[in-house]
Parts: structure tokens; sequence; C-alpha cells
């Protein structure tokens, strides 16, 4: 059996920058891989559950597929316009950092290489009830085919940094982010559907800085 602690421990590491003098919101900027795991192997099945039975079976999948589709776009979107935010106002330029760019600056942190709880979970929650606003019952599966987009992003984005991620696809997919890191930080926003960048003009062509 392994054990899955929700609040890790805050050791010095050259890969960690501090965010907050508080150790307690220190903290919820962290989240293990295996943590991360049991949260949304229990979230996600919750979310099926409350939409089962409001349409039928053909109309969900096709509803979790257009989750999927909007997550996609909405994960490019996300990248390019909010984290890599550019202001001169003081308390933005604090937020892009805090959301976003002090990965840039250690982007190998195994613990701020997955989306906290803090943040994943309310933007989750403002998203859900947008869409079943929107669409009533419809919404729900929308929003679990968003979801199931979410956590795959936050896989695949934790895999560049720490897997090998060979294969075809796998190295493609690692190649691809990396040049967003180490080439151009104004390329390469898509992680997971990395087709985005070519439709958007903004896949890096060119190895030189």
């Amino acid at each position: 059996m392994f054990e899955i602690d929700p609040m890790p421990a805050l050791n010095p590491s050259p890969q960690r920058i501090r965010l907050f003098k508080s150790e307690t919101l220190e903290r919820l900027t962290l989240i293990s891989p295996r943590f991360f795991a049991a949260v949304w192997a229990v979230l996600l099945p919750a979310i099926a559950w409350t939409g089962w039975g409001t349409v039928g079976p053909f109309a969900g999948v096709g509803l979790v597929l257009a989750g999927l589709a909007v997550w996609s776009l909405f994960e490019y979107v996300m990248h390019r316009y909010m984290f890599h935010l550019e202001s001169d106002v003081p308390v933005l330029k604090w937020f892009v950092f805090l959301m976003h760019g002090n990965h840039h600056d250690a982007p190998n942190d195994p613990l701020r290489s997955l989306m906290p709880l803090g943040a994943s979970v309310p933007i989750a929650l403002a998203v859900w009830g947008i869409l079943v606003l929107l669409f009533a019952s419809a919404g729900t599966w929308l929003f679990l085919g968003f979801m199931i987009g979410y956590v795959i992003y936050d896989v695949v984005h934790y895999a560049c940094h720490h897997w090998a991620m060979k294969g075809r696809i796998g190295s493609a997919l690692k190649r691809h982010h990396m040049r967003h890191h180490y080439v151009d930080e104004s390329g390469n926003y898509s992680i997971s559907a990395i087709f985005w960048d070519n439709v958007f003009g903004s896949k890096i062509r060119s190895l030189k800085r």
C-alpha cells in the first residue's frame, strides 16, 4: 500500500520557489501526483453519477466528446492569454506569476507540475454552474467531458516534465512542450491538443531563440 499525502512536506529544494510566507498557504500551492490521481479518480465518477439518467446514452457520449473539444480550445486560450498575460499592473503581474510564472522559473518542481486543488476545484465548480445554467441537465455531461480533458491535460503536462515519454505520440507531446519552455515562451501553448498551435499560427518552427 502506498500513502497519499494531501499536504506534501515543505522540504528545502533548489527546484522550488517560495510563493507565500504562510506555511499553510504555501502547502496549498503543492500537490503530489498520487493525491491528484486519488482525488480525480473519485471526482470524475461523481460527476458522471450526478448526471446519470438525465440524457440518453448516445447523447451522453456526444456531450462528453463535445466537452472534451471545448476543453482543448480552453486549454490553449487559457495558457496563451491568461498564463502569459503581460501587464504593468502589480496585482496582475503577481497573479500571473502565482498561477504560471513560477513554473517557468522552476519547471521541474514535481509538486508544482499539476494544478493544486485550491485552484482547479473552484474553477471547475464555476464552469459547472455556467454549463448547467446554459444547458440544464446536458450541462453536467458537457462538464464531465471538460473535466476529463482537464485531467488529461494535467497528466500530460506532468509527464512532459517528469517522464521519458517514449513513442511517437509521447515524444511529440514532450518535444512540443519543452520547446515552449526552452526555446520560445511565446509559442507552443497547447499541451494535450497540440494541433491548436498549427491552427492559430503559434507553433515553434525554429529552434533558434
